[in-house]
């Protein structure tokens, strides 16, 4: 337990005090790995993605005044319970848009140039098959962007140097006329790839099912770097099967870890854990800004993004990371 007077910085999760102590400065005392006795006087607490933000833990913090999201995926912090208690959930919103913008296009290459079979080919000595994989190309193919916050914009940036056409849909952002569809279904139909980058909520939950599958155009490769419950996987596995679905590139879970699933096993699959967000320079970013926020808080300084409506000043940020 710490004795110090300064208000104490709990973090929750892995997250370094040779990054955020600094950004907090002497004034406050940041902990990395805390008691339960610094739980209880803890001011501040910065939270990884993984924590489970519940009344509980609010419970065993009762001089807390500001929690900071490391991203901006709130779905494990209980936003009523910090409105009720007047608590602030500061988010990082744009800290890793261009880590998961270039994840997403590592997973683009990975299916369209088939490097998963044609690598398990070589190593197996099937080099006389090699013609059963055939290379896709990016180049004057059309890419479709579902939510164009800044993640979309970001990947639809990279598309550009790529000479892909670009298709993008969201309901809210603005988006340029020359880019725009108006709705899900045409992305669906005139894609080549699609790339999903919506907050996960009611009204998307199970956004791609069967029927939308069905709809895609034949051969069509999915990423979803966004959020895991967004795409149903059986459906995706039988759209696989029977050859509709061309590849798929998945990040996210539901839940995280994922359970086992025969779609991990197809070969036109590839799987990440939840991390085309966490390179180095984008790790060090969400850090930073968690620790930017929640200094600013207890200075009295209006943080750049709160994620509970409550105590949201701003027009709330969609992103989904």
């Amino acid at each position: 337990m710490s004795t110090t007077s300064k208000p104490i910085i709990v973090g929750l999760g892995a997250i370094s005090s040779e990054i955020v102590a600094p950004v907090l400065g002497s004034s406050f005392t940041y902990i990395e790995n805390p008691t339960s006795q610094d739980l209880a006087i803890a001011e501040g607490a910065l939270v990884r993605a993984a924590f489970e933000f519940n009344k509980s833990v609010f419970d065993a913090m009762p001089n807390l005044k500001v929690i900071a999201r490391t991203g901006v995926g709130t779905e494990l912090v209980d936003l009523n319970e910090a409105d009720a208690r007047n608590i602030p959930v500061v988010v990082t919103p744009g800290s890793n848009t261009t880590a998961v913008a270039e994840g997403v296009f590592a997973q683009i290459l990975h299916l369209s140039k088939r490097l998963g079979p044609l690598t398990k080919l070589v190593a197996t000595g099937k080099w006389d098959q090699r013609t059963n994989y055939p290379v896709g190309d990016l180049a004057n193919q059309t890419l479709g962007i579902i939510g164009f916050g800044r993640i979309g914009k970001s990947v639809a940036n990279i598309a550009s140097a790529f000479n892909m056409k670009i298709l993008a849909f969201d309901p809210v952002a603005e988006i340029p006329d020359s880019n725009k569809v108006n709705s899900i279904v045409e992305i669906l139909t005139k894609s080549d790839f699609i790339t999903l980058h919506l907050p996960l909520t009611p009204q998307s939950t199970g956004l791609l099912g069967k029927s939308e599958f069905a709809t895609m155009k034949s051969g069509a490769i999915l990423i979803n770097c966004s959020r895991g419950a967004l795409v149903d996987l059986d459906a995706a596995l039988d759209s696989l099967n029977n050859g509709k679905l061309g590849g798929l590139g998945l990040d996210v879970f539901d839940p995280e870890p994922p359970k086992p699933h025969p779609i991990f096993d197809h070969e036109n699959v590839v799987l990440t854990p939840h991390v085309m967000g966490l390179s180095n320079q984008a790790t060090i970013a969400t850090y930073v800004m968690a620790a930017e926020g929640v200094r600013d808080v207890l200075t009295g300084v209006k943080p750049k993004a709160i994620a509970n409506l409550k105590n949201n000043q701003h027009k709330q940020d969609r992103s989904t990371k």
